[in-house]
Protein backbone atom coordinates (compact mmCIF):
# COMPACT_ATOMS: atom_id res chain seq x y z
CA UNK A 1 0.00 0.00 0.00
CA UNK A 2 2.78 2.45 0.92
CA UNK A 3 4.68 1.55 -2.24
CA UNK A 4 1.59 2.18 -4.40
CA UNK A 5 1.05 5.62 -2.89
CA UNK A 6 4.71 6.49 -3.32
CA UNK A 7 4.69 5.44 -6.98
CA UNK A 8 1.63 7.57 -7.58
CA UNK A 9 3.29 10.62 -6.02
CA UNK A 10 6.82 9.99 -7.27
CA UNK A 11 6.81 12.61 -10.03
CA UNK A 12 5.26 15.24 -7.77
CA UNK A 13 7.86 14.77 -5.03
CA UNK A 14 10.82 14.55 -7.40
CA UNK A 15 9.73 17.73 -9.21
CA UNK A 16 9.31 19.50 -5.87
CA UNK A 17 12.78 18.40 -4.75
CA UNK A 18 14.26 19.77 -7.98
CA UNK A 19 12.36 23.03 -7.50
CA UNK A 20 13.74 23.34 -3.97
CA UNK A 21 17.28 22.95 -5.33
CA UNK A 22 16.60 25.59 -7.97
CA UNK A 23 15.37 28.12 -5.39
CA UNK A 24 18.26 27.53 -2.98
CA UNK A 25 20.82 27.77 -5.81
CA UNK A 26 19.19 31.00 -6.93
CA UNK A 27 19.56 32.46 -3.44
CA UNK A 28 23.21 31.36 -3.18
CA UNK A 29 23.96 33.11 -6.46
CA UNK A 30 21.85 36.21 -5.83
CA UNK A 31 22.77 36.76 -2.16
CA UNK A 32 26.16 35.04 -1.63
CA UNK A 33 27.04 34.28 2.03
CA UNK A 34 23.66 35.55 3.22
CA UNK A 35 21.70 33.41 5.71
CA UNK A 36 17.97 33.84 4.99
CA UNK A 37 15.34 33.78 7.71
CA UNK A 38 11.96 34.88 6.36
CA UNK A 39 10.79 36.63 3.21
CA UNK A 40 9.05 39.94 2.80
CA UNK A 41 6.83 39.91 -0.29
CA UNK A 42 8.68 36.79 -1.33
CA UNK A 43 12.18 38.32 -1.07
CA UNK A 44 14.79 36.96 1.36
CA UNK A 45 17.05 39.98 1.74
CA UNK A 46 15.29 42.83 3.49
CA UNK A 47 15.64 45.12 6.48
CA UNK A 48 13.16 43.31 8.72
CA UNK A 49 14.38 42.33 12.21
CA UNK A 50 15.66 38.83 12.87
CA UNK A 51 14.90 38.80 16.63
CA UNK A 52 17.58 36.16 17.14
CA UNK A 53 19.90 34.28 14.77
CA UNK A 54 18.38 30.93 15.64
CA UNK A 55 18.00 29.38 12.21
CA UNK A 56 21.28 30.00 10.38
CA UNK A 57 21.84 26.24 10.14
CA UNK A 58 18.79 25.56 7.99
CA UNK A 59 20.07 27.08 4.74
CA UNK A 60 23.30 25.03 4.64
CA UNK A 61 21.33 22.13 6.10
CA UNK A 62 19.29 21.95 2.90
CA UNK A 63 22.51 21.91 0.89
CA UNK A 64 23.71 18.89 2.88
CA UNK A 65 20.41 17.13 2.17
CA UNK A 66 20.68 17.90 -1.56
CA UNK A 67 24.26 16.62 -1.60
CA UNK A 68 23.38 13.37 0.13
CA UNK A 69 20.41 12.68 -2.13
CA UNK A 70 22.27 13.47 -5.36
CA UNK A 71 25.42 11.61 -4.31
CA UNK A 72 23.34 8.50 -3.66
CA UNK A 73 21.37 8.75 -6.90
CA UNK A 74 23.96 10.06 -9.35
CA UNK A 75 22.36 13.47 -9.83
CA UNK A 76 23.92 16.67 -11.10
CA UNK A 77 25.52 19.43 -9.01
CA UNK A 78 26.85 17.07 -6.32
CA UNK A 79 30.08 19.04 -6.01
CA UNK A 80 28.26 22.38 -6.08
CA UNK A 81 26.18 21.39 -3.08
CA UNK A 82 29.12 19.92 -1.17
CA UNK A 83 31.26 23.01 -1.74
CA UNK A 84 28.52 25.42 -0.70
CA UNK A 85 27.32 23.30 2.21
CA UNK A 86 30.84 23.52 3.66
CA UNK A 87 31.11 27.20 2.77
CA UNK A 88 27.93 28.08 4.64
CA UNK A 89 28.55 25.66 7.52
CA UNK A 90 32.08 26.71 8.53
CA UNK A 91 31.11 30.23 9.72
CA UNK A 92 28.80 28.66 12.32
CA UNK A 93 31.67 26.94 14.17
CA UNK A 94 32.25 29.70 16.79
CA UNK A 95 28.64 29.35 17.86
CA UNK A 96 29.41 26.01 19.50
CA UNK A 97 30.22 28.28 22.48
CA UNK A 98 27.15 30.54 22.09
CA UNK A 99 25.46 30.74 25.50
CA UNK A 100 22.90 33.36 24.44
CA UNK A 101 20.52 31.06 22.57
CA UNK A 102 18.70 27.79 23.21
CA UNK A 103 18.89 26.82 19.53
CA UNK A 104 22.21 25.01 19.20
CA UNK A 105 20.50 21.84 18.04
CA UNK A 106 18.89 23.75 15.17
CA UNK A 107 22.28 25.22 14.28
CA UNK A 108 24.48 22.15 14.47
CA UNK A 109 22.33 19.04 13.91
CA UNK A 110 21.33 20.47 10.53
CA UNK A 111 24.94 21.23 9.55
CA UNK A 112 27.90 19.74 11.42
CA UNK A 113 26.06 16.51 12.12
CA UNK A 114 25.31 16.07 8.41
CA UNK A 115 28.87 17.07 7.52
CA UNK A 116 30.27 14.54 9.99
CA UNK A 117 28.16 11.79 8.41
CA UNK A 118 29.91 12.53 5.10
CA UNK A 119 33.53 12.96 6.18
CA UNK A 120 33.84 11.35 9.64
CA UNK A 121 36.43 13.93 10.65
CA UNK A 122 36.77 13.82 14.49
CA UNK A 123 37.16 17.61 14.53
CA UNK A 124 33.60 17.94 13.23
CA UNK A 125 32.33 15.67 15.96
CA UNK A 126 34.19 17.77 18.54
CA UNK A 127 32.14 20.79 17.45
CA UNK A 128 28.90 18.84 17.92
CA UNK A 129 29.92 17.65 21.37
CA UNK A 130 30.91 21.14 22.47
CA UNK A 131 27.61 22.56 21.21
CA UNK A 132 25.80 19.95 23.32
CA UNK A 133 27.87 20.85 26.37
CA UNK A 134 27.22 24.56 25.83
CA UNK A 135 23.46 24.07 25.57
CA UNK A 136 23.49 21.98 28.75
CA UNK A 137 24.87 25.01 30.63
CA UNK A 138 21.38 26.54 30.39
CA UNK A 139 20.04 23.95 32.85
CA UNK A 140 18.47 25.25 36.06
CA UNK A 141 18.44 22.83 38.99
CA UNK A 142 15.52 24.68 40.55
CA UNK A 143 12.78 23.81 38.11
CA UNK A 144 14.74 21.14 36.19
CA UNK A 145 14.68 22.82 32.78
CA UNK A 146 16.87 24.45 30.14
CA UNK A 147 16.06 28.13 30.24
CA UNK A 148 15.00 29.89 27.05
CA UNK A 149 16.88 32.83 25.59
CA UNK A 150 14.12 35.17 26.85
CA UNK A 151 14.71 34.90 30.60
CA UNK A 152 15.98 32.61 33.36
CA UNK A 153 12.44 31.73 34.44
CA UNK A 154 11.30 30.79 30.93
CA UNK A 155 10.97 27.36 29.29
CA UNK A 156 10.04 27.11 25.57
CA UNK A 157 8.49 24.12 23.80
CA UNK A 158 10.97 24.88 20.97
CA UNK A 159 13.83 23.63 23.15
CA UNK A 160 12.62 20.06 22.64
CA UNK A 161 13.98 20.36 19.10
CA UNK A 162 17.43 21.14 20.53
CA UNK A 163 17.69 18.59 23.34
CA UNK A 164 18.91 16.05 20.80
CA UNK A 165 22.32 17.66 20.59
CA UNK A 166 22.83 17.20 24.35
CA UNK A 167 21.82 13.56 24.05
CA UNK A 168 24.17 13.19 21.09
CA UNK A 169 27.05 14.68 23.10
CA UNK A 170 26.20 12.36 25.99
CA UNK A 171 26.25 9.32 23.73
CA UNK A 172 29.53 10.30 22.08
CA UNK A 173 31.34 11.01 25.35
CA UNK A 174 29.63 8.68 27.82
CA UNK A 175 28.88 11.73 30.00
CA UNK A 176 25.97 10.58 32.19
CA UNK A 177 25.36 14.08 33.54
CA UNK A 178 24.66 15.43 30.04
CA UNK A 179 22.15 12.66 29.48
CA UNK A 180 20.56 13.34 32.86
CA UNK A 181 20.14 17.04 32.04
CA UNK A 182 18.45 16.25 28.75
CA UNK A 183 16.12 13.69 30.33
CA UNK A 184 15.18 15.94 33.23
CA UNK A 185 14.44 18.86 30.91
CA UNK A 186 12.30 16.66 28.67
CA UNK A 187 10.34 15.29 31.64
CA UNK A 188 9.73 18.82 32.90
CA UNK A 189 8.56 19.94 29.47
CA UNK A 190 6.30 16.92 29.26
CA UNK A 191 4.81 17.75 32.65
CA UNK A 192 4.27 21.49 32.29
CA UNK A 193 3.85 22.22 28.56
CA UNK A 194 2.17 19.12 27.11
CA UNK A 195 -1.48 18.89 28.12
CA UNK A 196 -3.53 15.76 28.68
CA UNK A 197 -5.09 15.92 25.21
CA UNK A 198 -1.69 16.17 23.48
CA UNK A 199 -1.91 19.90 22.81
CA UNK A 200 1.01 22.11 23.88
CA UNK A 201 1.74 25.49 25.38
CA UNK A 202 4.50 27.68 23.94
CA UNK A 203 6.14 28.82 27.19
CA UNK A 204 6.18 27.93 30.86
CA UNK A 205 7.23 30.32 33.63
CA UNK A 206 8.86 29.30 36.94
CA UNK A 207 9.56 30.87 40.32
CA UNK A 208 13.33 31.34 40.37
CA UNK A 209 13.67 31.00 44.13
CA UNK A 210 11.68 27.81 44.62
CA UNK A 211 11.70 26.34 41.11
CA UNK A 212 7.91 26.04 41.30
CA UNK A 213 6.07 26.03 37.97
CA UNK A 214 3.77 29.05 37.76
CA UNK A 215 1.86 29.16 34.47
CA UNK A 216 1.68 28.53 30.74
CA UNK A 217 1.99 31.53 28.46
CA UNK A 218 3.05 32.40 24.92
CA UNK A 219 4.96 34.81 22.69
CA UNK A 220 3.78 33.58 19.30
CA UNK A 221 0.54 31.71 19.97
CA UNK A 222 -2.94 33.19 20.30
CA UNK A 223 -3.16 32.79 24.09
CA UNK A 224 -1.27 31.16 26.94
CA UNK A 225 -3.77 28.30 27.08
CA UNK A 226 -4.10 27.88 23.30
CA UNK A 227 -2.25 25.48 21.01
CA UNK A 228 0.16 27.24 18.66
CA UNK A 229 0.58 24.83 15.76
CA UNK A 230 4.31 25.29 15.21
CA UNK A 231 4.94 24.62 18.90
CA UNK A 232 2.86 21.45 18.65
CA UNK A 233 4.93 20.36 15.65
CA UNK A 234 8.18 21.10 17.53
CA UNK A 235 6.92 18.88 20.35
CA UNK A 236 5.82 16.05 18.07
CA UNK A 237 9.20 15.98 16.35
CA UNK A 238 11.32 16.77 19.41
CA UNK A 239 9.91 14.12 21.74
CA UNK A 240 10.31 11.58 18.93
CA UNK A 241 14.00 12.49 18.70
CA UNK A 242 14.33 12.31 22.47
CA UNK A 243 12.88 8.80 22.43
CA UNK A 244 15.18 7.78 19.58
CA UNK A 245 18.23 8.65 21.72
CA UNK A 246 16.96 7.64 25.16
CA UNK A 247 14.52 4.80 24.41
CA UNK A 248 12.45 6.07 27.34
CA UNK A 249 8.85 5.03 26.48
CA UNK A 250 7.43 8.14 28.15
CA UNK A 251 8.84 10.28 25.35
CA UNK A 252 7.41 8.08 22.61
CA UNK A 253 4.03 8.26 24.36
CA UNK A 254 4.25 12.05 24.38
CA UNK A 255 5.29 12.26 20.72
CA UNK A 256 2.31 10.06 19.81
CA UNK A 257 -0.08 12.19 21.89
CA UNK A 258 1.10 15.33 20.08
CA UNK A 259 0.88 13.58 16.72
CA UNK A 260 -2.66 12.41 17.44
CA UNK A 261 -3.76 15.91 18.46
CA UNK A 262 -2.21 17.33 15.29
CA UNK A 263 -3.95 14.78 13.08
CA UNK A 264 -7.31 15.09 14.86
CA UNK A 265 -7.56 18.89 14.81
CA UNK A 266 -5.82 19.79 11.55
CA UNK A 267 -7.84 20.03 8.31
CA UNK A 268 -8.13 16.85 6.27
CA UNK A 269 -5.28 17.94 3.97
CA UNK A 270 -2.95 18.15 6.98
CA UNK A 271 -1.91 21.83 6.88
CA UNK A 272 -2.89 23.48 10.19
CA UNK A 273 -4.04 26.95 11.18
CA UNK A 274 -1.35 29.07 12.84
CA UNK A 275 -3.09 28.42 16.20
CA UNK A 276 -5.79 25.81 16.78
CA UNK A 277 -7.67 27.98 19.29
CA UNK A 278 -7.53 31.34 17.52
CA UNK A 279 -10.88 32.94 16.55
CA UNK A 280 -12.53 31.45 13.45
CA UNK A 281 -11.52 34.27 11.10
CA UNK A 282 -7.92 34.21 12.31
CA UNK A 283 -7.75 30.41 11.89
CA UNK A 284 -8.03 30.90 8.16
CA UNK A 285 -4.35 31.84 8.28
CA UNK A 286 -2.45 28.59 7.85
CA UNK A 287 1.16 27.85 8.76
CA UNK A 288 2.77 25.66 6.14
CA UNK A 289 5.99 25.59 8.16
CA UNK A 290 4.15 23.79 10.97
CA UNK A 291 2.86 21.36 8.35
CA UNK A 292 6.37 20.69 7.05
CA UNK A 293 7.79 20.12 10.56
CA UNK A 294 4.90 17.82 11.45
CA UNK A 295 5.23 15.86 8.21
CA UNK A 296 8.93 15.26 8.79
CA UNK A 297 8.26 14.40 12.43
CA UNK A 298 5.53 11.91 11.50
CA UNK A 299 7.71 10.23 8.87
CA UNK A 300 10.51 9.83 11.43
CA UNK A 301 8.10 8.71 14.15
CA UNK A 302 6.61 6.03 11.92
CA UNK A 303 9.87 4.05 11.95
CA UNK A 304 10.10 4.13 15.76
CA UNK A 305 6.76 2.46 16.42
CA UNK A 306 6.28 -1.24 17.12
CA UNK A 307 2.65 -1.15 15.97
CA UNK A 308 2.74 -1.55 12.17
CA UNK A 309 -0.81 -0.21 11.75
CA UNK A 310 -0.08 3.04 13.55
CA UNK A 311 3.33 3.32 11.88
CA UNK A 312 1.62 3.04 8.50
CA UNK A 313 -0.97 5.63 9.55
CA UNK A 314 1.70 8.14 10.57
CA UNK A 315 3.70 7.49 7.40
CA UNK A 316 0.72 7.98 5.07
CA UNK A 317 -0.38 11.07 7.02
CA UNK A 318 3.08 12.59 6.59
CA UNK A 319 2.93 11.81 2.87
CA UNK A 320 -0.55 13.37 2.64
CA UNK A 321 0.68 16.60 4.27
CA UNK A 322 3.61 16.71 1.84
CA UNK A 323 1.29 16.09 -1.10
CA UNK A 324 -0.79 19.10 -0.05
CA UNK A 325 2.27 21.30 0.40
CA UNK A 326 3.64 20.31 -3.01
CA UNK A 327 0.35 20.72 -4.85
CA UNK A 328 -1.02 23.85 -3.19
CA UNK A 329 1.75 25.85 -1.52
CA UNK A 330 4.93 25.74 -3.61
CA UNK A 331 6.06 29.00 -5.20
CA UNK A 332 6.39 27.39 -8.65
CA UNK A 333 3.95 29.77 -10.35
CA UNK A 334 5.53 32.99 -9.02
CA UNK A 335 8.80 33.66 -10.81
CA UNK A 336 9.63 36.57 -8.50
CA UNK A 337 9.22 34.55 -5.29
CA UNK A 338 12.61 33.54 -3.85
CA UNK A 339 11.43 30.95 -1.33
CA UNK A 340 10.26 27.38 -1.85
CA UNK A 341 7.17 27.11 0.32
CA UNK A 342 4.60 29.89 0.61
CA UNK A 343 2.21 30.35 3.52
CA UNK A 344 4.61 30.15 6.45
CA UNK A 345 4.28 32.21 9.62
CA UNK A 346 7.17 33.51 11.74
CA UNK A 347 5.75 35.90 14.36
CA UNK A 348 2.18 37.02 13.88
CA UNK A 349 2.12 39.52 16.80
CA UNK A 350 5.24 41.30 15.53
CA UNK A 351 4.01 41.00 11.92
CA UNK A 352 7.21 39.25 10.86
CA UNK A 353 7.13 36.73 8.03
CA UNK A 354 3.34 36.28 8.00
CA UNK A 355 2.12 34.30 4.96
CA UNK A 356 5.69 34.18 3.65
CA UNK A 357 8.51 31.68 3.18
CA UNK A 358 10.33 30.92 6.44
CA UNK A 359 13.65 29.12 6.59
CA UNK A 360 12.62 26.36 9.03
CA UNK A 361 9.63 25.59 6.83
CA UNK A 362 11.97 25.27 3.85
CA UNK A 363 14.39 22.99 5.72
CA UNK A 364 11.86 20.56 7.17
CA UNK A 365 9.97 20.48 3.86
CA UNK A 366 13.19 19.43 2.08
CA UNK A 367 14.03 16.97 4.87
CA UNK A 368 10.62 15.34 4.57
CA UNK A 369 10.89 15.15 0.78
CA UNK A 370 14.29 13.48 1.06
CA UNK A 371 12.90 11.02 3.62
CA UNK A 372 10.07 10.02 1.27
CA UNK A 373 12.31 9.77 -1.80
CA UNK A 374 14.77 7.52 0.06
CA UNK A 375 11.96 4.97 0.49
Amino acid sequence: MIQFELETDKTLFEDSFRFAQKQVKRTVEKHPDFYPMYTTAGKWKHEGPAWTHWCDGFFPGMMWIFHKNLAANGGENVEFWLKNAIRYTKPLEPRQHDRDVHDLGFLFLSTYYRWYQVERDPALNDVLVQAGRTLAMRFREKGQYLRSFVADNSLFIDIMMNVGIILYAARETGDKMLREIAIRHSLTTRRVLVRGDGSTAHEGLFDLESGEFLKQTTHQGFRGDSCWSRGLAWSLYGFGTCYEYSRDPRFLETAEACADYYITYSPANGVPPWDYNAPAESRKLLDTSAGAIAASGLLRLSRLLQDPVKAHFYWTTGVRIMRTLCQEHLATKDKNWEGILKGGVYHIHKNLGVNESVMWGEYFFVEALAHILRQ
